[in-house]
């Protein structure tokens, strides 16, 4: 099993992290250095990438090894893989000496005939590498290699310029520990793609795409530590899933992929909470989660009025469209200028040192540290009798807040819009644990809620917004107006549909 982080920096960090002190204490020798070259194979209709594996050859001066890798998983940049290897006598790979080596099922794969007359080149890697065998005072054997290079394909070619390391020995946390002493000197971003997903993303070019959750399957054998580790690894998949959206200029892809990554944020967030009584977040980690929230909030609120507040208007008044195009126009001017500070924020290192540190608080267990033991094996007992209990305290929130629904205020109506969202994460989460035809439809009851609540939520976030606008803009003060006092109207008269969707959630059972 191979286990690394991969780090991106630029060439002035590479050329910082070559004179670093740390390469010098606790290196074993000077760097050694060589030139690669990785041919990747796949067929073509690329069955070795369908099946979550890579198969490449590499040569080193004048040997060649073939290396397969499947599997594994990324979380925060660590990357780990099953990885086989075996030398080769030539650019070929020798598929025979791969099946002697390789566990199912890929090793059914690798003895299909047809497979193995189809295979053919894809695309090369070429980097210097410069290798460092790091010994930690905590006894950890670590490969610190800086590639640089490019990837090509045909024509077409990227750079790399990434720092990769390799735990050879010792505690996985311990790499986040080197990273961020590293990153302290060196500007990084995390790297979450590893160089074979690069060379197919130029075989087969996509834009970068909103990723919504994935499914989360839970099992009743598993502790509440585990069900919360992997809670939170599902999350920050989300929201690192999203980065490269963020990041990118592309105005509608942006703004879809920062919704989803708020959502992941917020799914975090609201897993914290429901753990909370046994494991506690550090302050610092919980201040920088707030940060990234109050990064990405503005741009999805400007994004929100000028996409589907301000539409909706115009389409329940009939009103025509150049009445509300100069508000729309200003509105997206302003998500524009939201959206290139969020974009800022996920790119710095400010927020690759929050991914970093808050993965190594998750796979170390790192609320272990200040846990009694009495608390610590609260930890070990099975996940379900916590989950019903979660979901319990969850719904009995809800429905206290509930109470008052009728003729509440924004504030008011904003709380129980809260709660029935973190019911609804929380159900998500656990859902697994139970039957599926009593989770959809408590699930559908709260989203319909809750799609009425954010409805009207987003409407009073609206006429702040557009107060805004009007004390920024004096031309727009009139249509400002009155498009604010058609929304008062619309919130004031929101009650019929509310009562509608509460009654009918209050009849559902828990599903658990």
């Amino acid at each position: 099993m191979e286990i690394e982080l991969k780090l991106l920096v630029n060439s002035q960090g590479a050329e910082v992290l070559r004179l670093h002190p740390l390469l010098t204490k606790y290196a074993t020798s000077k760097p050694h250095q060589q030139r690669m070259t990785d041919t990747y194979f796949d067929t073509p209709d690329l069955h070795i990438r369908r099946c979550d594996a890579g198969l490449r050859v590499r040569r080193v001066a004048n040997s060649w090894i073939q290396t397969f890798k499947s599997g594994g998983s990324v979380t925060g940049g660590l990357h780990t893989r099953h990885e086989w290897e075996s030398p080769v006598t030539g650019p070929l790979p020798d598929l025979a000496a791969l099946r002697d080596l390789v566990d199912s099922p890929w090793n059914k794969m690798l003895r299909s005939s047809t497979f193995e007359n189809h295979l053919l080149p894809i695309f090369t890697v070429r980097v210097t590498r410069s290798a460092w065998q790091l010994y930690l005072p905590q006894g950890d054997h670590i490969e610190c290699v800086l590639d640089q290079g490019f990837i090509q394909l045909g024509n077409k070619k990227v750079p790399v310029r990434e720092i990769e390391l390799e735990l050879k020995s010792g505690e996985p946390t311990h790499l986040f520990d080197f990273a961020l002493a590293l990153q302290q000197d060196i500007p990084m971003q995390i790297g979450n793609l590893s160089k074979a997903d690069r060379g197919y993303a130029l075989f087969a070019p996509q834009p970068p795409v909103a990723v919504k959750a994935t499914p989360l399957k839970l099992t009743k054998h598993m502790t509440i530590e585990q069900a919360f580790q992997a809670i939170a690894v599902n999350c920050m998949a989300q929201i690192q899933s999203n980065e490269a959206g963020v990041v990118q200029q592309d105005a509608a892809e942006n703004q879809e992929s920062l919704h989803q990554m708020r959502v992941g944020l917020r799914r975090l967030r609201c897993a914290i909470g429901l753990f909370k009584d046994l494991l506690h977040l550090p302050e610092d980690l919980q201040e920088e989660l707030n940060w990234l929230t109050a990064q990405l909030g503005p741009a999805r609120d400007w994004d929100v009025l000028a996409g589907v507040t301000l539409p909706s208007v115009a389409e329940a008044l009939l009103v025509d469209e150049p009445l509300l195009s100069g508000l729309k126009l200003a509105a997206r001017r302003k998500a524009g200028e939201m959206h290139e500070a969020a974009s800022a924020a996920v790119g710095s290192s400010r927020y690759t040192r929050l991914i970093l540190c808050f993965t190594r608080w998750v796979q170390s267990g790192g609320w272990r540290d200040t846990l009694s033991p009495q608390d610590q094996n609260h930890l070990t007992e099975r996940v379900r009798k916590f989950a019903r209990k979660v979901l319990w305290h969850a719904q009995r929130r809800l429905l206290q807040r509930g109470k008052k629904l009728h003729g509440a205020d924004p504030i008011s109506r904003h709380r129980v819009r809260i709660a029935a969202k973190k019911s609804r994460y929380a159900t998500e989460f656990f859902e697994s644990l139970s039957s599926s035809k009593r989770v959809w439809p408590y699930v559908a009851a709260l989203s319909a809620l809750q799609d009425e609540l954010g409805w009207l939520n987003d409407a009073a976030v609206a006429d702040r917004l557009l107060k805004e606008l009007q004390n920024e803009q004096s031309d727009l003060e009139g249509i400002a107006s009155f498009t604010r006092g058609y929304l008062a109207a619309r919130i004031k008269n929101g009650d019929l549909k509310i009562r509608k969707r509460w009654k009918k959630f209050v009849l559902m059972k828990l599903p658990c």
